[in-house]
């Protein structure tokens, strides 16, 4: 395991790694050349070797990489041998559809309880998940012990929500508004804003098809 922490950039691709080595374990693939992992994931060979190199020797020159030994690795390393408690927190449409998708059938992250504002919402079951009143939201994060929230509120509710689940010990933060949050520095937030995504693809169309080079 690594003694330091290694670029932000690089622990956001070591998810796409483990992902396309499970696919390859699934074909009874028994090692990959970091071009190939190149092709497969759109990530160039040079990159992917300094990505690895962080973590040692994983492979051999002239050989590549052991499929089930990198996958064991990445396994522990995303700590995918253990279940993963997830919250999520605003039962809207977004919510509701996260909801219905069901992050434990490909990996260990499971949603485990919902809480919502709406009385119509409250001590009801959807996707098999239980939705508990925006009041018992503090006191179920604890005794169940999530410290990781999907946050999915309306914006103007946003940080007043994130303040009531940094005081109940939440330590990381997928946030689905549009408010940039204030925590604390013991506290992990990753933003996802469609709209920004969105409109930044339609840029790179208009600006960087093979019409405009």
């Amino acid at each position: 395991m690594p003694t330091k922490k290694i670029p932000r950039a690089t622990a956001r691709r070591l998810p796409i790694y483990y992902r396309y080595l499970t696919v390859l374990m699934s074909a009874n693939k028994q090692r990959v050349s970091s071009t190939e992992l190149s092709e497969a994931v759109q990530v160039d060979s040079a990159t992917i070797r300094r990505d690895f190199s962080y973590f040692g020797e994983l492979g051999k020159r002239g050989y590549g990489y052991d499929v089930a030994s990198l996958l064991k690795f990445f396994k522990g390393i995303l700590h995918q041998d253990s279940l993963v408690s997830v919250a999520l927190v605003g039962v809207g449409s977004l919510g509701s559809a996260l909801l219905n998708y069901n992050f434990h059938q490909d990996t260990n992250l499971r949603i485990s309880a919902a809480f919502d504002t709406k009385p119509e919402m409250a001590n009801t079951v959807k996707s098999g998940i239980p939705i508990y009143p925006a009041e018992e939201m503090m006191t179920q994060l604890k005794e169940q012990q999530i410290d990781v929230v999907i946050l999915t509120v309306p914006g103007a509710k946003a940080q007043k929500v994130t303040d009531q689940l940094v005081e109940s010990g939440v330590k990381g933060i997928l946030n689905f508004t549009p408010v940039r949050l204030s925590v604390p520095k013991n506290v992990q937030v990753q933003n996802i804003d469609l709209t920004n995504e969105l409109q930044t693809l339609i840029y790179f169309i208009k600006n960087y098809s093979d019409d405009n080079k």
